[in-house]
């Protein structure tokens, strides 16, 4: 119970710290959010001309992917900050399980995230009149929560890239993210994808958080009829989780016996 307790104030920690350190960039936090409230009201603004139901088809992808790649970034990029910050060294040699520090910032990511998305969500409804009096609002939740633990595991696995290469572990990780959102029909349904790419779509978590979140919001869809890709997220994330923990171990153990722990490029 002790050392529950103590990897539990760990976690904790790192949310801690990665708040002040948004606190300390409080002005690129402020740019960025203008920006992304910005984007998003742009790609809404294109649906009007096909109605209320096509706005809110791409608001839900706008809102939903800002989440699910905050979640993603904020992760994988942990690896980065802590170079940036010249912490790196302490981190990883600190008497705590690698999986509560990574926890921790996925913890934090979750919060960072779900403030971020209803900042956008409020931004958006002071332009637009969206009438979700027939969206299962819960539904859409239980999908985010599903999703995150997929998102979780491919963060794990993007980590490690910046730890394989600091020079160019980074960019690979936007490149990554960005692989993501063209083939999982974030702004349209993947139908429209040429036929050589859709087959990646299938493997993508995002695909079916899409779908599922879309069939709540938009058609009242009840937990039932979104069970079959709540159940693929699922499976996906309790796959992905040990696996990424795995892989990042590895590329630890690799970044410290050639001396790239340390090195910014």
């Amino acid at each position: 119970m002790h050392k529950l307790l103590y990897e539990l104030k760990a976690t904790m920690a790192f949310v801690e710290r990665h708040f002040n350190l948004a606190k300390r960039y409080l002005g690129w936090e402020i740019v960025d959010l203008v920006y992304i409230l910005v984007n998003g009201l742009t790609i809404v603004l294109i649906g009007v001309g096909g109605g209320p139901q096509q706005m809110l088809y791409l608001a839900a992808g706008a809102l939903l992917w800002e989440f699910l790649s905050v979640l993603f970034h904020e992760v994988s990029e942990s690896v980065s900050w802590e170079r940036w910050e010249g912490t790196i060294e302490y981190t990883f040699m600190a008497p705590i399980r690698r999986a509560t520090h990574l926890f921790g910032m996925c913890f934090y990511a979750v919060i960072y995230g779900s403030i971020r998305t209803i900042f956008v969500l409020g931004g958006m409804a002071l332009f637009f009149k969206f009438d979700l009096s027939q969206a299962n609002l819960f539904g859409a939740l239980v999908v985010l929560f599903c999703s995150s633990i997929s998102f979780i595991g491919l963060g794990f696995m993007a980590a490690v890239l910046p730890l394989m290469s600091p020079e160019k572990g980074s960019q690979a990780t936007h490149i990554f993210q960005a692989i993501v959102l063209l083939v999982s029909g974030v702004y349209y349904e993947v139908s429209v994808l040429p036929a050589w790419l859709q087959p990646f779509s299938v493997i993508s978590p995002a695909t079916y958080t899409l779908r599922a979140a879309r069939a709540a919001l938009l058609d009242g869809a009840s937990l039932a009829d979104i069970w079959p890709d709540l159940r693929i997220l699922l499976l996906i994330g309790i796959l992905l989780i040990p696996l990424g923990l795995k892989v990042f171990s590895i590329g630890e153990r690799y970044a410290m016996k050639t001396g790239k722990l340390k090195r910014n490029g």
